[in-house]
């Protein structure tokens, strides 16, 4: 926690404030006394955690696309951040495969859009947010480490792919041995939490379920990801900011967080661990038609704990029992969305 103390009165800017991963950042921005400046698509109709978090009386919230370059500049000069996380994007692979050409401008155009004020600006430290499906997929059972090919299938995972490659092209073009300014991308693996409303994802898919009755359509019970709670991935993201802005040297300026490697289970095992957890059986069905995402992905943690100092601090059983105990708390009353976010976090940084 010592570290952390370091965003007191810092100048935060957080890109993808109003969606899952950039609400709960937000949040505990607050918590730990920064000046949080937030950029954002606004809410989505599903999206119920920025509103529920009370964010937009917490944080200086601007509604913008990041692929308006001139009012994302607008905003850099008003706010003049100290350091820039960058989360926004499509997040969802079927979306990808509905709506390509959005995906990309989004996670290719808009993230180099990022990067460009990024460099033409006085920030001082950028975390840039791509996804463990960057990766090269071969569906092999050995875990990616940040060194690995970049590449992917689906429109989602190319353009995350593409994200990194335009990252490193602005690292080496750019800034290169610039001493004032320090960025680095962060590769999480799949994150929970309460709060995500997203559809196509199997934690909302389930609790949506759960909540309206209905039977859950799973696309593949056997496959097997890097599931991690939302607080281990942001600590880790947190922890790496205060090592830039520090000017801190790293030779591979990229970090995979999830999971131990031998701790990955099936979603088959997820769902028997949120029934016995809720104490319900869930009615499911498979999807017959094919599915387009990978059956296995690993990441390798290693380097995240070598340099960082970083480890997940949440096992499967811990991070899940926090995600039913917010859905369940939720509930049974949705005014207090802030209080259960805010008492997960405090509970978490106990463990720090």
């Amino acid at each position: 926690m010592k570290k952390l103390s370091s965003y007191k009165n810092l100048k935060v800017l957080v890109t993808g404030s109003t969606g899952f991963k950039g609400s709960w950042l937000c949040l505990w921005l607050d918590l730990l006394g920064a000046k949080v400046v937030g950029v954002g698509l606004k809410p989505e109709k599903e999206s119920i955690l920025f509103k529920g978090l009370k964010l937009d009386k917490k944080i200086n919230q601007f509604y913008i696309d990041i692929n308006d370059v001139k009012k994302l500049n607008l905003i850099i000069k008003k706010t003049k951040p100290d350091i820039v996380f960058h989360l926004a994007a499509q997040s969802i692979v079927q979306e990808s495969i509905i709506n390509p050409l959005q995906t990309i401008k989004t996670n290719i155009l808009g993230s180099a859009n990022i990067l460009d004020v990024f460099c033409n600006s006085d920030i001082r430290a950028l975390i840039y947010c791509t996804s463990d499906k960057c990766y090269q997929n071969n569906e092999w059972i050995w875990s990616y480490r940040e060194n690995d090919m970049l590449g992917g299938k689906d429109p989602y995972s190319v353009s995350k792919a593409c994200a990194e490659l335009i990252f490193k092209t602005y690292l080496e073009s750019f800034i290169g041995n610039n001493k004032n300014k320090k960025m680095g991308s962060v590769r999480a693996g799949n994150v929970i939490g309460g709060g995500d409303f997203k559809k196509e994802r199997l934690i909302p898919d389930i609790f949506r379920s759960v909540f309206n009755k209905k039977k859950l359509i799973i696309k593949n019970e056997n496959s097997v990801r890097p599931w991690q709670h939302v607080l281990d991935p942001l600590y880790g993201y947190l922890v790496l900011g205060i090592h830039l802005l520090e000017k801190n040297k790293f030779d591979i300026p990229n970090w995979n967080f999830g999971p131990d490697v031998e701790k990955f289970y099936s979603v088959k095992i997820i769902l028997k661990k949120i029934e016995a957890l809720l104490n319900i059986k869930i009615d499911k069905q498979v999807m017959k038609k094919k599915n387009i995402e990978s059956k296995l992905l690993l990441i390798n943690n290693d380097k995240s704990k070598l340099e960082l100092n970083w480890r997940p601090h949440l096992n499967i059983d811990a991070s899940l029992e926090y995600t039913c105990d917010w859905y369940s708390e939720y509930s049974h009353n949705k005014n207090k969305a802030d209080e259960i976010t805010y008492k997960q976090i405090e509970s978490f940084q106990k463990l720090l």
